[in-house]
C-alpha cells in the first residue's frame, strides 16, 4: 500500500460555512420524561381526540371494546402492556383508514373493591356487617371513583388516546340498569335457575367464587388411604374385604355418600401377609385395589409383604354397597355407601376407587346426580348434605365433628383434618396417611385456599335448550360462536373452546353487598322465579335513576311488585351478581344501548348494521374470564358472540422469567420506567415483543430498548437536519433519479405493503423489526452514509443532491406515520418539527399511498449484489482503520477483485467509489491475491486496500490528484469548485 498522500495546503477560507450540514432543533437527547407531558397537554388543548373522530367520520369502523380493569389501585406493568397494545392497535387501524375509536372503561363492583373497604374496617376494629348496606355501598362507590380517576391519569400518561372524558363504568346508574336488564333476560328465557351444587367457596371472603377468580398456588394437604367394608350381598371371596379410597381432603369424609370405580380399570383382591404389629394395615386384612396401584398403596401403608388373592372384575362391583368408614365412630354414618361407575376414575393415582362426596366436588356431584333414579329405587337417600357452613365449620350433618374448622376465618388450616384422622385411626379405617405438596385453588384476592362446598346458588344453565336460541343450548350456541370468531393468536380458539365445552353451569350469585343485585323475586310457595315485564320495567327504570341501591332501599319489594303482586308471597333475592357477569354485559351498553351512555355513540352499533369489526384485547387469562363471560352473556341473550376478533397477550415477568412480587423485590413499575426513560420506551418494548407469549422486563431490558430508540431517533434527527436544505417543489423526475435513490424508493414501496399487512394482522413486533431494520440498516448504515458527501458538498443544482433530499423527504413522511402508533410522542415531535402547525398532528394522518412505479424488483436485486460487494470493501477498510494505516475511508483507494460474474455485472455503471465512500476504487475481474481480504459469506470477492494518491480536498476531504484543477479554487476538487461557485453566487455578501 502506498504511503504517499500529499498534504493539503493550509486553507485560508472556512469551507464549513459552504457545506449543507444538517440543521435542526430536534434534539439528540429526547428528554422524554419532560417532553411527553407537554405533548399530552398539546393534544388536550387542540382537542386531538375530537379531531381524530371528525377525520374518521364515514370510514369503515373498527371498535376495540375496552376490557374494564378494576378501579382499586395504581396500574402495574401488566396494565401498561395491555393499554399500550390497545393504543397501538387503535392508532394503526386509524392509520389504515378506518374509523377506529377507543372508549376506556372500568369494572367497579365486586370483591376487589369491597375487600379494600373491609380492610379499612378491620384496621379500625369494626365489623362490616354492622354497617347499613347502603352506607357500605356508598363507601365502595366513592373508593372506586377515586381510583378510577387515578388510573385514568396513569393510562393517559402512557400516551393512550381515547374518550377519557366519557368513559364507561359498571357502577354508573345506566350501566347498573342495563346489567340488571340483561340478567332478567336470562330469567325470562328460563336459563336462570336456583340450584344447589358444589361451588368454590372462600371462607375468608364468605362468598362463592368463579373459576376466573381463583389461582392455583402450592399447598400442603393431608392425605389418607381409608378402607370401607363391603356390606351384605358381596361374593363369598369379598365377604371380609374392604375397598380402599384415597383423598387429599379428609374433612370431606363426613359427606361421603358413594365410591366410584371404572370398568376400564383392572382390580384385584389383595391380602396383607407381613406387617409390623403397630401397623394400621394388619396381617390378614383384605383390600380391593386397582392392580396398577396396589404396590404403591402397600408401600404407603408400610406393608412388608402382600399377595394377590383373586381377580375382581369391575362388572362384579356394580350394585355392591359399602359401609361408611366412620360407621363405627358415630351411628349417624350408618347408611349404605353404593359403588357407582364413574368416567373420571383412572388407575394413574390413588387406589382405583374415588371417594365421592357430592357436597364437595363437581365430578362427585355429577356422578351422584346421574345415578339418582337408581339410588332412589334402591332405597338410598339421595339428599346432598350440607356438611360445611359459610365459615368453613363442619355442621351438625357431620356427626361427631360439628364445630371443627376446615379453614379458619383467616384462611389458615383448621382442626377438622386432625379430628377426622384420629377418628379413622380409632375405628381401624385408616390404612395409611401422608402429606402432599400440590397446586390448590386459592382466592386471587385474599390469597387463601378455597374449598368446594354445596350451597344454594343462582346458575345460568349451559345445557338447557332455549326457545330464543332456536332450541339450542347456551353451550352449543357459544361453541358455534367461537368458530365464527377470529382468534389472535389462533391457538386462542382451542383454549376457549375446551373451556366452554367442559365448563359447568355458570354460578352468577355472590353473597356480598357491592354489586348489581340478582333482580328476581321468588314465589315462596312454589319456588318459581317471577317473570313479568311490568316488574322488570319498574326495576330498570329505578336503577337508571337511582342505581342498584334502589334494590336495597327500604320498601323495595313493595315498590317493584305492587300493585300487581302481593309482596308477602315473594322473596326478594339479596345475592349480588358475579362481577364477571357485570363485565360480560358491558357490550350491552357500550356497543348496543342507544340511551345508556350518549358519550359512546362513536362506537355503538348503529341501525345501519354497526361496526365492521369489534375486537376484544386482553391477557390470555381472560379466556376463562372476560372473553368467556362476554361470550356466554351475549350468546345467551342474542345468540352470537359480542366480538369479531379476540387478541390475547401474555403476562409480564421479570428479566429472569420469574413472576413479579413485592417480596422478591423484582417488580417493575411503569411509573418508574416513565419517570426515568419515558413512555415511548415502554411503548417500544410492548410493540417489539412477541405478545402471544409472556414478556420479560427489567432494568437491562429497558436499557436495550432505550438504545434501540436512540438509534431510531437519531435517524429521524438526521433526516430533519438534512431536509432543512430542501427547497419545496424542487423535485427531480423519477426517471432522472440516480439508481441509488430509485432503490430506496423501491424499499419504501416494498415496506408500504409489508407495514400495511403487519398492522392489519396486529403483528406489532414485525412493524418494529421492519422499521428498525430499514432505518438503521438501509438508511443510517447505508444510504445516509453513502449520500452524506453529495448532500453536504454537491452544488445546489446537483441532481444527485436534489434527488437525495426528495427521497429523504418521502422516507421521512412515511417512516414517521408508520412509527406513530408505536412511538406516539416521538413521531408527533418529529412531525411537528417538519410540519409546524397550530393544530396539526401526525395522528390525523393515514398511511400515505405509494406510487406503483417505485417498485422495481430487478433494480433491488442489482443493489443487493452491489451491497454484498460493498460489505467486503467495508470489512477490509475497518481493518486498515484499526491498524491506523488510514483514518477516514476517503483516504483509501482499494482494488476489488470479483470472480463471481453475476456480482461483477452488477457493478457495471455504478460509481463504486462513491458507494464505498472512498476517494477512488478499482474493480477487476479475477480471484485476487492470496493475501487479499475476503468474507466467508460473500464468495468471489477479494479486496486489496491501498491509500489514495493525491491531495486532500480542503472542503470535502477527498484525496485526489484533481485538487487544484480550478485556478479560482485551488484547494478543492473540481466538484467542490462548482459547488463553491454556485454558493458564492447565491451568497454575494459572504464572498
Amino acid at each position: 500500500m502506498s504511503d504517499q498522500t500529499d498534504a493539503a495546503p493550509v486553507a485560508a477560507r472556512d469551507y464549513s460555512r459552504t457545506l449543507f450540514l444538517p440543521k435542526t432543533d430536534f434534539p439528540m437527547r429526547a428528554g422524554l420524561p419532560t417532553r411527553e407531558p407537554l405533548l399530552l397537554e398539546r393534544w388536550k388543548d387542540i382537542g386531538l381526540y375530537e379531531k381524530i373522530r371528525a377525520a374518521a367520520k364515514g370510514r369503515p369502523r373498527f371498535v376495540l371494546h375496552d376490557g374494564p380493569p378494576y378501579a382499586n389501585g395504581n396500574i402495574h406493568i401488566g396494565h401498561a402492556l395491555n393499554k399500550i397494545l390497545k393504543d397501538v392497535v387503535v392508532r394503526s387501524q386509524g392509520a389504515l383508514g378506518r374509523d377506529a375509536n377507543y372508549v376506556p372503561g372500568w369494572d367497579c363492583h365486586g370483591l376487589p373493591i369491597e375487600w379494600k373497604i373491609e380492610e379499612q374496617y378491620r384496621a379500625k376494629g369494626k365489623n362490616k356487617d354492622e354497617v347499613p348496606v347502603l352506607e357500605f355501598r356508598q363507601q365502595c362507590r366513592a373508593f372506586a371513583a377515586e381510583w378510577l380517576n387515578i388510573q385514568r391519569d396513569e393510562f393517559k400518561r402512557l400516551g393512550v388516546t381515547g374518550d377519557w372524558d366519557h368513559p364507561y363504568s359498571t357502577m354508573a346508574y345506566p350501566a347498573e340498569a342495563r346489567i340488571a336488564a340483561e340478567l332478567m333476560k336470562f330469567a325470562a328465557s328460563g336459563q336462570l335457575y336456583r340450584g344447589s351444587k358444589p361451588v368454590m367457596w372462600s371462607v375468608v371472603e364468605k362468598t362463592a367464587l368463579a373459576e376466573a377468580e381463583v389461582e392455583y398456588e402450592e399447598h400442603v394437604s393431608d392425605t389418607v388411604f381409608v378402607a370401607l367394608p363391603i356390606r351384605e350381598g358381596a361374593p363369598v371371596e369379598l365377604a371380609n374385604a374392604r375397598v380402599v379410597i384415597w383423598t387429599t381432603t379428609p374433612w370431606t369424609l363426613p359427606a361421603n355418600r358413594a365410591v366410584a370405580y371404572s370398568k376400564r380399570v383392572a382390580y384385584g383382591l389383595y391380602r396383607v401377609t407381613q406387617a409390623a404389629e403397630d401397623n394400621w394395615a394388619k396381617v390378614g386384612d383384605s383390600y380391593v385395589l386397582a392392580d396398577a396401584l396396589a404396590e404403591g398403596v402397600f408401600k404407603a401403608a408400610r406393608v412388608e409383604a402382600f399377595e394377590r388373592v383373586a381377580d375382581v372384575p369391575a362388572a362384579s362391583l356394580a350394585g355392591l354397597t359399602l359401609s361408611h368408614p366412620l360407621h363405627a365412630f358415630d351411628p349417624g354414618y350408618g347408611f349404605a355407601v353404593p359403588l357407582l361407575e364413574g368416567e373420571h376414575v383412572t388407575d394413574e393415582a390413588g387406589t382405583g376407587f374415588v371417594h365421592t362426596a357430592p357436597s364437595h366436588g363437581r365430578e362427585d356431584f355429577e356422578v351422584w346426580m346421574a345415578n339418582g333414579r337408581r339410588l332412589t329405587e334402591a332405597g338410598i337417600d339421595t339428599r346432598i348434605p350440607y356438611t360445611v357452613d359459610a365459615d368453613g365449620m363442619l355442621t351438625e350433618e357431620a356427626p361427631g365433628f360439628t364445630g371443627r374448622f376446615v379453614f379458619t376465618a383467616k384462611g389458615d388450616k383448621g382442626d377438622a383434618n386432625k379430628a377426622l384422622i384420629a377418628a379413622l385411626t380409632e375405628v381401624g379405617a385408616l390404612v395409611a396417611r401422608g402429606v402432599l405438596r400440590h397446586q390448590y385453588p386459592h382466592s386471587w384476592r385474599s390469597k387463601k385456599p378455597v374449598l368446594f362446598r354445596n350451597t344454594p346458588q343462582w346458575f345460568i344453565a349451559m345445557d338447557r335448550p332455549v326457545d330464543a336460541l332456536g332450541n339450542r343450548t347456551l353451550r352449543e350456541t357459544a361453541l358455534h360462536a367461537i368458530e365464527q370468531t377470529q382468534w389472535v393468536p389462533p391457538q386462542g380458539r382451542n383454549r376457549i373452546n375446551g373451556m366452554v365445552a367442559g365448563r359447568p353451569d355458570w354460578v352468577v350469585s355472590r353473597q356480598r353487598a357491592w354489586g348489581v343485585p340478582i333482580t328476581v323475586f321468588v314465589e315462596r310457595e312454589t319456588g318459581k322465579v317471577l317473570r313479568d315485564e311490568r316488574v322488570n320495567a319498574r326495576i330498570a327504570e329505578a336503577f337508571a335513576a337511582e342505581g342498584a341501591d334502589a334494590w336495597f332501599a327500604e320498601g323495595a319489594t313493595e315498590r317493584f311488585l305492587a300493585p300487581d303482586y302481593d309482596p308477602a308471597n315473594y322473596e326478594k333475592v339479596t345475592d349480588v351478581l358475579d362481577v364477571w357477569f357485570d363485565s360480560g354485559s358491558t357490550h350491552a351498553f357500550v356497543l348496543d344501548d342507544a340511551q345508556a351512555f350518549p358519550g359512546l355513540a362513536g362506537i355503538r352499533r348503529a341501525v345501519d348494521g354497526g361496526p365492521d369489526t369489534v375486537m376484544y384485547l386482553e391477557g390470555s387469562d381472560q379466556h376463562r374470564g372476560w372473553f368467556q363471560s362476554s361470550l356466554l352473556e351475549s350468546c345467551g341473550t342474542r345468540g352470537h358472540a359480542p366480538y369479531d376478533v379476540v387478541l390475547t397477550h401474555g403476562f409480564v415477568l421479570d428479566a429472569k422469567g420469574e413472576k413479579m412480587s413485592k417480596s422478591r423485590g423484582n417488580v417493575v413499575a411503569p411509573q418508574n420506567v416513565i419517570k426515568e426513560s419515558g413512555a415511548d420506551i415502554l411503548r417500544l418494548w410492548v410493540a417489539a415483543a412477541d405478545y402471544s407469549d409472556d414478556l420479560r422486563i427489567g432494568p437491562e431490558i429497558v436499557k436495550t430498548f432505550a438504545e434501540t430508540y436512540r438509534k431510531l431517533r437519531n435517524s429521524l434527527r438526521w433526516m430533519l437536519g438534512s431536509l432543512a436544505h430542501r427547497v419545496p417543489g424542487d423535485d427531480v423526475p423519477f426517471t432522472e433519479m440516480p439508481e441509488l435513490e430509485r432503490f430506496i424508493l423501491h424499499r419504501l414501496a416494498q415496506l408500504d405493503g409489508e407495514i400495511r399487512d403487519a398492522y392489519a394482522a396486529f403483528d406489532t413486533k414485525r412493524i418494529v423489526a421492519l422499521l428498525n431494520g430499514f432505518m438503521t440498516g438501509d438508511l443510517s448504515a447505508f444510504y445516509f452514509d453513502v449520500r452524506k458527501d453529495a448532500l453536504y458538498c454537491d452544488p445546489i443544482s446537483s441532481v444527485t443532491r436534489r434527488a437525495a433530499l426528495q427521497v429523504i423527504d418521502e422516507a421521512f413522511r412515511r417512516v414517521v406515520i408508520w412509527l406513530a402508533p408505536v412511538l406516539a410522542f416521538t413521531a408527533e415531535e418529529a412531525w411537528l418539527d417538519r410540519y409546524p402547525s397550530q393544530d396539526g398532528s401526525v395522528h390525523l394522518q393515514t398511511l400515505p399511498e405509494t406510487p406503483a412505479a417505485w417498485r422495481d424488483d430487478a433494480l433491488a436485486a442489482r443493489w443487493q449484489k452491489i451491497r454484498k460487494v460493498r460489505r467486503v470493501v467495508t470489512g477490509a477498510l475497518e481493518i486498515e482503520r484499526a491498524a491506523k494505516r488510514i483514518g477516514a475511508s476517503l483516504e483509501a483507494a482499494p482494488t476489488v477483485y470479483v470472480s463471481d460474474s453475476d456480482l461483477l455485472g452488477a457493478l457495471d455503471g455504478v460509481d463504486f467509489a462513491d458507494t464505498c465512500i472512498t476517494s477512488a476504487i478499482t474493480v477487476r475481474a479475477g480471484e485476487g491475491p492470496a493475501d487479499a481480504f475476503r468474507l466467508d459469506e460473500v464468495k468471489g470477492v477479494a479486496v486489496v486496500p491501498e491509500r489514495a494518491e493525491g491531495i486532500k480536498c480542503a472542503r470535502s476531504w477527498r484525496v485526489t490528484p484533481e485538487v487544484g484543477s480550478d485556478p479560482d479554487y485551488p484547494e478543492v476538487t473540481p466538484r467542490d469548485a462548482r459547488a463553491l461557485r454556485e454558493w458564492d453566487a447565491a451568497h454575494p455578501e459572504a464572498a
